[in-house]
């Protein structure tokens, strides 16, 4: 099957539910996003409402319900998953066994025997109730064999704390004022049954990965799932266990690819998009390919939206290409367009600005500059 880069960005926007926006509750949202970056509470949520004809609080509020919950997942980065989905997610995330890695230990200075107590005090500190991050640390700290971790437990990133939540000890609670909790997702999550096996974890993730994100070459999957952290053969494994329920798509020219084979059909009658859309930072819509994708972000402009510090900038979309970046300030929207990029229509800007100023609930202007 053939078909070209503008189809495939015009046919994962329509999946992406950008275009058109839908009046889909966050739940089956970030469902179909195949989840959604949470570094930023603000951009997850904005992420979510872009996607709606009529934004609303629609994370927090599936958040409180547990439809959705809040965890360090893919690449390592707090997401937003879809509660009922959420342990293939981290199946998948703990087959690579990162921690057990003598770099990893080198790095962080916690061998296997202290990842295991840390487990178990965990598994038991958490059983049934929420605690803080400054709770759990002290906590923690009191347990023979954990007493010489205080920097690493307290160490803003959670490095220590992730391979917790992807053998699914640990993942966020209810807020306590402003502060963060932390409880197991076996009294959190309704209806969890723990983590399944990795196989069947890919036979689900991977679908909903390509669903949302396809074509995309299993190489390119992994880097979305951890940065390239799974053993190739495995990973072979996993996409050769779908069988005929992947399609094989050439993209331009470009072997290696592949689709949900029920989407093929859809995939191949897509026409390309004329839309413009203004994204939040750290969109999926970006991070499901990746920024280093030349197809979707010009080379020279990559450092202009994958910023220092980890940091995805909020974009502006035309034709599935990332055509610019913008940002809040105090009374607008600013946005900055890629001069070889070619003419926006400035109606389309306006309206896209309005949609934000709903999301938000702030009116601000639209200002626009070439750069």
């Amino acid at each position: 099957m053939k078909v070209s880069h503008a189809q495939v960005l015009a046919w994962r926007l329509r999946q992406q539910s950008l275009t058109p926006r839908t009046a889909a509750p966050a739940e089956e949202l970030v469902a179909r996003l195949a989840g959604v970056q949470a570094q930023v509470a603000s951009a997850a949520e904005l992420a979510v409402t872009t996607r709606q004809t009529a934004p609303d609080a629609a994370v927090r509020r599936a958040l409180s319900a547990r439809t959705v919950i809040r965890t360090w997942a893919m690449r390592g980065t707090l997401h937003l998953l879809p509660a009922g989905g959420s342990a293939g997610y981290l199946s998948l995330l703990g087959a690579a066994r990162t921690w057990e890695k003598p770099s990893w230990q080198r790095a962080f200075g916690v061998d296997p025997q202290q990842m295991a107590v840390l487990g178990e005090a965990v598994d038991d500190l958490l059983d049934g109730r929420p605690l803080t991050r400054q709770e759990l640390t002290a906590a923690l700290l009191e347990r023979p064999g954990l007493e010489g971790l205080g920097e690493q437990l307290s160490s803003g990133w959670g490095t220590v704390l992730k391979p917790l939540a992807w053998t699914g000890r640990l993942c966020q609670g209810p807020p306590r004022g402003q502060n963060v909790t932390f409880t197991a997702p076996r009294s959190w999550v309704p209806g969890w049954r723990g983590l399944p096996d990795p196989e069947e974890a890919a036979a689900a993730v991977i679908p909903a990965y390509l669903a949302a994100h396809g074509p995309a070459t299993p190489a390119a999957f992994d880097a979305w799932l951890l940065r390239g952290a799974t053993r190739k053969a495995v990973l072979r494994g996993w996409f050769a266990a779908l069988g005929d329920r992947l399609t094989e798509v050439q993209v331009d020219g470009q072997e290696g690819a592949f689709v949900r084979a029920e989407d093929a059909d859809a995939l191949a009658r897509t026409e390309p998009s004329h839309e413009v859309r203004l994204l939040a930072g750290f969109d999926q819509y970006v991070l499901g390919p990746g920024s280093s994708d030349t197809r979707l972000i010009a080379p020279a402009r990559r450092k202009e939206v994958s910023r220092a510090g980890g940091w995805i900038s909020p974009v502006v979309v035309h034709e599935g290409r990332v055509a610019g970046v913008w940002e809040f300030t105090e009374g607008a929207v600013a946005v900055t367009l890629f001069a070889e990029h070619g003419g926006i229509p400035r109606a389309a800007l306006e309206a896209e600005a309005a949609h934000l100023s709903r999301c938000t609930g702030r009116e601000r202007v639209l200002e626009v500059r070439t750069g």
